[in-house]
């Protein structure tokens, strides 16, 4: 699968994760840290590198690593394994971070996250925040044989060429796709109206194209409705209403169901198919799509937001950094709402 061929070798990578309890579906390492970006997080040798740990049994992984790292918790960790387990899955986006970790002389920060979970989340975009982290190039450093996790992650990987497509003009580049996908999960993202580069996306993609290609590639040249000129960097699709009733078919439950919410009026109790085929003969379709996107992240975001100012501990400079982020962006998003 694409995921494969991004797969580090690198040595400091595999030392970080030999201080982590071995029991792991998938461990991958993504952000500025791994791969270089533009702009102001163009420096890699500062930049903290962030991992995710997928993990078949929460409580148990807690529980070892509470013992091998007990200082990587905030005070949380009095509440034990089952505890920690159930703020990790039940709520935020279903992660728990420990952040601001020494490792092997790097800064580093870690999210930990069930196995059933990721795959739920790669497969209908429940918060599409560690899948959308996955539609983007990673570092895979482990990864077992799951073959469900393996059918899920490959999913991920089309679903979001497929809503990327609703969002495009008939032609466009290599470059506008891969910025419409790596965009995907930061549509509705607080982070990206407080506290982030607002130009992160394109400062995510120029740097990287070959490696958006290399995860990419294969689905666009066997994907029957997309015309793919490799050596012109080019695309063409069909934007008939029979091309993107088949795109929106093929879209994660979740995705279907926000836009059913949005398209459906009182009273009229209609079906998705049937939502999905009025929209897909909507000029504004690419719209639609897109709200159907906000409506996912902006709310799973901020609850991962809220759910960071425990998990990352009461260490005056940190509780004080996490406060005054949480506090601008509740008021931005009300400021938001009042104005619509």
């Amino acid at each position: 699968m694409a995921l494969q061929a991004l797969q580090s070798s690198g040595v400091a990578f595999r030392r970080i994760l030999s201080h982590f309890p071995e029991e792991l579906s998938l461990a991958f390492a993504y952000g500025s840290g791994v791969y270089r970006q533009a702009g102001p997080s163009s420096n890699q040798k500062k930049a903290m590198l962030d991992f995710v740990f997928t993990v078949d049994d929460p409580v148990a992984w807690h529980s070892k690593n509470l013992k091998k790292n007990w200082s990587h918790y905030s005070f949380l960790k009095v509440l034990g394994p089952k505890m920690i387990t159930t703020i990790q899955n039940n709520y935020g986006a279903g992660v728990y971070y420990n952040t601001l970790i020494m490792c092997d002389s790097k800064l580093i920060k870690y999210g930990v996250i069930s196995t059933s979970v990721l795959i739920e989340d790669l497969l209908n975009w429940n918060t599409l925040y560690i899948a959308g982290r996955l539609q983007k190039p990673v570092k895979i450093i482990a990864m077992n044989e799951n073959v469900a996790l393996r059918a899920a992650l490959d999913k991920n990987l089309r679903s979001a060429v497929t809503a990327a497509f609703l969002m495009l003009p008939e032609s466009f580049s290599e470059e506008d796709l891969f910025t419409m996908i790596a965009g995907l999960s930061y549509s509705g993202d607080l982070r990206m109206v407080v506290g982030e580069n607002k130009a992160k996306v394109m400062d995510i993609v120029k740097p990287n194209i070959a490696h958006f290609r290399e995860l990419y590639g294969h689905i666009l040249q066997d994907n029957p409705q997309v015309v793919y000129k490799i050596q012109q960097g080019r695309l063409e699709i069909d934007k008939s209403p029979e091309g993107q009733f088949t795109q929106l078919l093929a879209l994660p439950k979740t995705l279907q169901q926000e836009i059913h919410n949005i398209m459906d009026p009182p009273g009229k109790n209609r079906d998705v198919e049937e939502t999905l085929f009025q929209l897909a003969n909507d000029p504004d379709c690419g719209d639609i799509v897109h709200l159907g996107l906000l409506a996912i992240v902006r709310p799973s975001s901020l609850r991962q937001s809220t759910k960071g100012i425990f998990t990352a501990g009461f260490e005056p400079a940190t509780l004080a950094c996490a406060l005054d982020r949480n506090r601008t962006r509740t008021l931005q998003s009300t400021d938001r709402r009042s104005v619509h």
